[in-house]
């Protein structure tokens, strides 16, 4: 193993992801965890996992996410604007992609890239309707996990209208569907197509 490694580190609104990798680009480690509003105590924990499983390791190292900043700052670990790093790799790894859809905990970004332009960014941030935490709460209410919710969609028989504009009528629809005893596979197939349908 190389002395020397590379950290990305993505701290986002309800994650935190770390990705160690060496300078032949392969992964050494990686983890994604929920930082449930605690992000210095889980990244704490985490740069102490990485630093007991390479001890010997030098690190270069940046951050990013909407918590990313923060850290940042207090680490003196440089941070590199999310949608910039993603469209960057991109880019990168796959120059045939035209578009880049990112949906996080509390928005969601879209970059068009075309030959010999800038890309393109557009970004939701008007409704957590089409983004992670819809799902997360959708999941919730459903009493399953999250990993669970596309299992359960592929078994359905009906699509239910859920409103798709705003999450808080959505949630409004799926507690009703609840309360009507609705199949556990139809909720999570009409969340799942409110939220794919979502204009």
């Amino acid at each position: 193993m190389a002395n020397n490694l590379r950290i990305g580190i993505d701290a986002g609104s309800t994650t935190i992801k770390f990705v160690v990798l060496n300078f032949a680009d392969e992964i050494v480690y990686r983890s994604y965890r929920r930082h449930k509003s605690s992000v210095r105590q889980v990244f704490s924990e985490e740069l102490r996992v990485v630093g007991e499983m390479f001890p010997d390791a030098a690190f270069l190292a940046a951050v990013t996410g909407s918590a990313g900043m923060g850290i940042a700052e207090q680490t003196d670990i440089p941070f590199i604007q999310e949608v910039v790093a993603a469209g960057n790799l991109t880019l990168k790894l796959y120059p045939q992609v035209r578009t880049l859809l990112d949906i996080g905990g509390e928005d969601s970004k879209m970059i068009f890239f075309a030959e010999n332009k800038r890309p393109d960014i557009r970004m939701n941030g008007n409704c957590a309707g089409g983004t992670g935490a819809f799902i997360d709460q959708m999941a919730s209410l459903l009493n399953i996990k999250v990993e669970q919710l596309a299992e359960k969609a592929a078994q359905y028989e009906k699509i239910y209208s859920v409103a798709s504009r705003c999450g808080v009528f959505a949630k409004t629809d799926i507690q009703n569907l609840i309360s009507r005893n609705a199949a556990i596979s139809d909720i999570a197939a009409s969340t799942l197509h409110a939220w794919l349908c979502k204009p």
